[in-house]
């Protein structure tokens, strides 16, 4: 009976949070006016394949409000490709498109966080909102931001967008970002509870008040931070100030990574780091995703092929079961590749592997991204 509950337990567990969270996350909620007036910070480094398509999204986005006043800053991180060209290009037909002048990245600052910053510092309206440069915003986008901020009257309205895949290990591994985010935390918790622990953040789309980003110390404070995200989240929280976690489905897509090494290379900045750099907490955690997501499916056969060295079959079928069941779920929810159903335990197999990663470059001091290299990460 106890081995039995061992084999089960991990996965119910996330099955059960999975599904609360699945069913209790808005998708979509009621459209609310936009901001009267929004600052849209674009930070940008070798952005030439994701730059004029992102400025054009927020632009298009926009038109749908007219009475929104509406700035695009982007700031070209000392891009070594066609960043600068493509934006000074775009400058010349988009009015709102501002453009600031690069400046040297500072000692102990992390690059993006130093980007954001000053991108902040040229904002003039009381609304910003910072995105990657591999986001598009969708048409509700604003009326959708405006939405999350009003239901939970939000300081900070984070969103996770759609994520498109293209090659075969963006299919394996980006869509573990939803698994991640919906298996341990009942979301519902993060905006009404102060505690800096029950969060989840995503950094592609973080849209805040000026008041609230002063509370926060705003990127200054955290200047030297990889994951800059739950970073900025935590403060936000500290401060005293209400944080939502928006499901941004519907209001924006983001391709990422377009192959593996972008993977495995963004991923590996972010995981070890990402956990505070915390031992014991990455141990527990690669304890429980190969308890929850990949036992069940090596111990499988093994029961089948030699049962006396194996745990009894009945458990193990449950257990994998509820794992391409609740994958099947988030595959329609988020509209995963059905190829990450399949590969499941390949993929949480090769995020483990990348967590380790994270955690040997984190301590030897070899962290990159974006060009440069954070030994003190």
């Amino acid at each position: 009976m106890l081995l039995t509950s061992l084999i089960v337990a991990p996965i119910a567990l996330a099955t059960a949070i999975g599904l609360f969270n699945l069913l209790t996350w808005p998708r979509r909620l009621r459209a609310a006016a936009p901001p009267a007036a929004i600052s849209v910070l674009i930070p940008a480094r070798n952005e030439e394949a994701n730059i004029e398509d992102c400025v054009r999204s927020v632009a298009t986005a926009a038109a749908a409000h007219p009475e929104m006043q509406l700035e695009i800053i982007a700031y070209d991180d000392h891009s070594t490709d066609r960043t600068s060209h493509i934006l000074q290009t775009l400058a010349s037909e988009l009015p709102a498109l501002r453009l600031p002048a690069a400046k040297p990245l500072p000692a102990g600052w992390a690059g993006k966080c130093h980007a954001c910053h000053q991108l902040a510092s040229h904002a003039t309206h009381p609304h910003l909102l910072f995105i990657d440069a591999d986001v598009r915003l969708l048409p509700d986008a604003f009326s959708q931001l405006a939405a999350w901020q009003k239901r939970y009257n939000a300081d900070v309205v984070s969103a996770v967008p759609a994520q498109v895949t293209g090659s075969f290990f963006e299919h394996l591994i980006l869509p573990l970002l939803h698994l991640t985010y919906v298996s341990w935390l009942p979301l519902l918790l993060i905006p009404h509870t102060r505690r800096a622990d029950f969060l989840a953040m995503n950094g592609q789309i973080l849209m805040t008040s000026r008041q609230a980003y002063a509370r926060i110390g705003g990127f200054e404070a955290i200047r030297d931070a990889l994951v800059d995200d739950m970073a900025f989240g935590r403060r936000a929280k500290e401060a005293g100030l209400t944080v939502a976690f928006a499901d941004g489905t519907h209001l924006a897509r983001c391709r990422m990574y377009r192959d593996a090494p972008s993977v495995w290379e963004g991923f590996t900045k972010n995981i070890y780091p990402g956990m505070g750099k915390n031992p014991a907490l990455l141990l527990l955690v690669v304890i429980l995703y190969l308890s929850a997501f990949v036992l069940p499916f090596l111990l499988l056969p093994l029961s089948v092929l030699l049962p006396a060295l194996a745990p009894p079959t009945t458990p193990l079928l449950v257990a994998v079961a509820l794992n391409l069941l609740y994958r099947t779920l988030l595959a329609i929810r988020f509209a995963h590749p059905p190829l990450s159903v399949l590969l499941h335990p390949l993929g949480v197999l090769a995020l483990i592997a990348i967590a380790l990663n994270s955690f040997r470059q984190t301590l030897r001091g070899q962290l990159t991204w974006a060009g440069r290299t954070y030994p003190n990460a």
